[in-house]
C-alpha cells in the first residue's frame, strides 16, 4: 500500500483504471488518510467519483469510513478529520457509533422541535373559544338554529370577554377557570345566566369528550383532544321556575298592541294557535299549511330527539284565516317561508321576543316575555277544563316515555280542534271584555 504525501495536483491526475472497481492514493501527512477513486473519476470530469476516506483498526479490526467528496473537502480539512478519527480509535471509540448517535441525537432533537411546533399549533388553534364555536356550528348543522343562536350569545357575553381563559388550549382550562367565568355572571345578579352558561359549557366539553367514540358527533372536536370535562367540578345552578302569568286585562291589552308587521303577526299567531313556541313557528313554510283542513305542521325539535317530531295545529277559524293571508303573502315574495321579511330566509326568532318587550314597556305593566305568554295560555287553557293530556298535545311539550313514544298513537286532532275552537272564543271574550264559557265543549264517547 504505497503512500505519498498528497498534493492537489496528485488528487486531480488520480484516476481509477477502467478494469479496477477502485484504486486508493493514501497520504503521509495524516494517518489514515486515503483518496479514493472509482470508475469515471478521471481529469476532464474534475475529480467526479473521489473521496476521502479514512482507515484504521479498532480491536484489530479494519474499520474504513468515507469522509467526503474532494471537491467539498479541502485537503487540510480531510487531514484534521482523520486526526480527529484517530484519535477516537485511539481511545476505544468506534467513530461510526458516536455519528450514528450524533444523527439520533440530532432526529430526536428536530423531532422535539416539530412536536414543540405541533403542540403551539394545536394551542393557538384548539382554544376554549374554538370549542364553544365548533359546538355552536354543530347546533346549527343538526338544525338546532335557535339553541345555537343562546349558546353562541352566552359564549360571546360571558366566555370571550374573557380572553385570557378564552385564549387557552381548551383541554388546558381548569375548573377554577370555569367557575371563576360562572361565578362572574352570578355576582352580577344574573342568576339564571350563570346556571345556563355553565349549562352551554358543560354540553361543549361533553360533545368533544364523546366524539371520538359517537359517530353523530362532529369529528371537528375530536382534535381539541378533550378526556375530563373541567366543568363536572361546577355545581349545577338551579333555575328559578317562572310564575309570570298575564291577567285577562293585561292579555287584551296585549292582543289591542299587536299591529300589523310580520313580527306583530306571529306573535297574534302563537297566541291563537294554542302558545305555540316562537321558533317552531318561524320555522314553517308555505308547504306545511293545509287549506282544506285549516291544519299547520311544525316541527319540533326540541330536546334530545334525533328528528323534529312532527307537530300538527287544527286551527280555529281566526287562526286559520291568519295562516292563509301569510300563505298568499310568501307567494308574492316567491318565498316557501311564512315568515320571511325579504323571502330569502325565515324571520330571526330574538324579533318578536323584542317586540314583546316593547310592547311590554308600552303597557306599563311588570315584565313579561315569551315564556309567560306561553305560560298564561297554558294556565287559561287548564281553567277552560281541557285535560292535561290534551294540553300537552296542544303545546307540545312532556310528550316522552315509553307510552308516548311507543303505545300512544291517538293523533289527539279532534281533541286539539275544539280547544283551539274554545281558546278562540276565550280570547275574543278576553278582547271584548266579556264572559267566556268557563268549560270547552266536550267530545262525544263511544
Amino acid at each position: 500500500m504505497p503512500r505519498t504525501k498528497l498534493t492537489a495536483g496528485q488528487i486531480r491526475d488520480f484516476t481509477c483504471p477502467k478494469d479496477k472497481a477502485q484504486v486508493f492514493l493514501w497520504d503521509t501527512g495524516a494517518p489514515g488518510l486515503a483518496v479514493r477513486a472509482t470508475p469515471g473519476s478521471t481529469t476532464e470530469s474534475e475529480s467526479k467519483g473521489k473521496a476521502y476516506i479514512f482507515q484504521g483498526k479498532l480491536d484489530n479490526k479494519d474499520l474504513r469510513a468515507t469522509i467526503g467528496d474532494v471537491r467539498v473537502w479541502n485537503l487540510d480539512a480531510a487531514r484534521a478529520e482523520a486526526r480527529r478519527l484517530q484519535t477516537l480509535l485511539d481511545q476505544g471509540i468506534d467513530p461510526r457509533e458516536l455519528d450514528r448517535e450524533k444523527k439520533e441525537a440530532k432526529a430526536a432533537a428536530e423531532a422535539a422541535q416539530e412536536a414543540a411546533r405541533t403542540e403551539a399549533e394545536r394551542r393557538a388553534r384548539y382554544t376554549l373559544r374554538a370549542l364553544c364555536d365548533a359546538y355552536t356550528e354543530h347546533l346549527e348543522r343538526t338544525d338546532k338554529s335557535r339553541s345555537a343562536a343562546a349558546t353562541r350569545s352566552a359564549f360571546k357575553c360571558h366566555v370571550f370577554t374573557h380572553p385570557e381563559i378564552a385564549e387557552l388550549p381548551a383541554r388546558d382550562v381548569s375548573a377554577h377557570q370555569v367557575a371563576a367565568l360562572v361565578r362572574k355572571v352570578r355576582e352580577a345578579g344574573k342568576e339564571r345566566a350563570a346556571g345556563i352558561l355553565r349549562s352551554y359549557l358543560s354540553a361543549a366539553y361533553n360533545a368533544a369528550k364523546r366524539a371520538p367514540f359517537d359517530s353523530a358527533l362532529p369529528a371537528d372536536l375530536i382534535p381539541f383532544g378533550i378526556e375530563h370535562s373541567p366543568v363536572d367540578a361546577i355545581p349545577a345552578i338551579a333555575v328559578q321556575r317562572g310564575d309570570r302569568t298575564l291577567s285577562s286585562s293585561e292579555l287584551r291589552d296585549y292582543i289591542k298592541a299587536l299591529g300589523d308587521e310580520l313580527p306583530d303577526v306571529a306573535l297574534r299567531l302563537a297566541l291563537f294557535a294554542g302558545g305555540q313556541r316562537m321558533a317552531q313557528l318561524l320555522r314553517a313554510k308555505v308547504s306545511d299549511f293545509n287549506p282544506d283542513t285549516a291544519t299547520l305542521r311544525l316541527l319540533d325539535g326540541k330536546g334530545k330527539r334525533t328528528a323534529p317530531r312532527e307537530h300538527l295545529l287544527p286551527l280555529a277559524p281566526k287562526a286559520a284565516a291568519m295562516v292563509a293571508g301569510l300563505v298568499e303573502r310568501a307567494k308574492g315574495k316567491d318565498s316557501t317561508f311564512l315568515f320571511s321579511t325579504h323571502g330569502k330566509v325565515p324571520l330571526a326568532f330574538t324579533t318578536p321576543g323584542k317586540r314583546v318587550v316593547e310592547i311590554c314597556a308600552s303597557m306599563g305593566a311588570e315584565h313579561f316575555d315569551l315564556k309567560d305568554i306561553r305560560r298564561t295560555v297554558e294556565t287559561e287553557l287548564a281553567a277552560m277544563g281541557i285535560s292535561r293530556d290534551t294540553r300537552a298535545q296542544l303545546m307540545s311539550h312532556g310528550i316522552s316515555g315509553v307510552q308516548a313514544a311507543h303505545y300512544d298513537r291517538h293523533t289527539y286532532t279532534d281533541e286539539k280542534r275544539a280547544a283551539l275552537a274554545a281558546w278562540e272564543a276565550r280570547l275574543d271574550a278576553i278582547e271584548n271584555g266579556t264572559t267566556a264559557p268557563a268549560n270547552v265543549v266536550k267530545l262525544r264517547t263511544a
